[in-house]
């Protein structure tokens, strides 16, 4: 795609699914990647080698931290701003939802999922785009939101409400750094097939159930969600801010009014 070769990305949560899947894909367009991860040392370790066996001549990083930690966050900044040379590219990803009826849910887990899915993607975007502004560059930010920042969750409350709040961080700091040449998207994804969704897509009854659900009868892959991903990246996407791309077969579709179940 135009405009990314060459470009400095950093991708929270590339251990595994979806982040894994866009810190690949920015590699293959000639991205040099910074992987970032938690606790999932192995999992970095593989889309690094994924990334090497390209043989594309760019260059990786592994980067450890607590996105909900701030100490740990500009620990991170530091070292991708230092070995990878600078940031063009942020896709906040890194993210976790915790299951619970929300009367039973207690304060600690339910602000433990906003601290990194919210908190944590708002104080990575802070840092790249202070960095942008200081290197007087334009720049990409790229919220991996969810189809649940519009469609509730019940049981998962926390997770809900941060990717709500994500949703309107994108479009707030679109609107606060366009002239600046920044622009802000969001990807929503749906139904994916990940290590997060092992639940239900390794039991086919219940993934029959998740399915029934989306008009084109099928899970998304992370290679999918990396494809919409890699495009807001790239100067194919020059003239788009603001704005989340759902990619969900179809689910934001309301598809119970797929047929017309009306009075006349």
């Amino acid at each position: 795609m135009n405009g990314l070769a060459g470009k400095k990305v950093l991708v929270t949560g590339a251990s595994s699914g979806i982040g894994q899947a866009v810190a690949i894909r920015l590699a293959q367009e000639g991205c040099d990647v910074a992987i970032h991860y938690r606790s999932g040392r192995v999992g970095a370790d593989e889309t690094e080698r994924r990334i090497r066996e390209l043989k594309n001549d760019v260059q990786s990083l592994l980067v450890q931290a607590d996105v909900a930690n701030e100490e740990d966050v500009d620990s991170m900044f530091e070292q991708v701003l230092e070995q990878l040379g600078g940031i063009d590219i942020l896709i906040n990803n890194a993210g976790f939802q915790i299951e619970a009826p929300s009367h039973e849910i207690s304060v600690k887990e339910f602000t433990d999922v906003i601290a990194t899915n919210l908190t944590g993607s708002f104080m990575c975007a802070r840092l790249a785009i202070r960095h942008m502004i200081d290197q007087q560059k334009t720049g990409v930010v790229i919220n991996m939101t969810s189809v649940h920042q519009i469609i509730p969750k019940p049981s998962f409350a926390g997770y809900s409400a941060s990717k709500g709040g994500m949703q309107n961080l994108t479009r707030t700091l679109a609107l606060e750094y366009a002239k600046r040449g920044i622009r802000v998207n969001g990807v929503g994804p749906g139904a994916t097939i990940t290590p997060m969704n092992a639940g239900w897509i390794d039991d086919p009854e219940k993934r029959a159930i998740v399915e029934s659900h989306i008009p084109m009868g099928r899970s998304g892959t992370s290679e999918e969600m990396a494809a919409a991903t890699a495009f807001l990246c790239s100067d194919d996407a020059s003239y788009i801010t603001g704005q989340t791309l759902f990619v969900d077969g179809g689910l934001t579709l309301y598809p119970e009014f797929g047929t017309n179940w009306a009075s006349s």
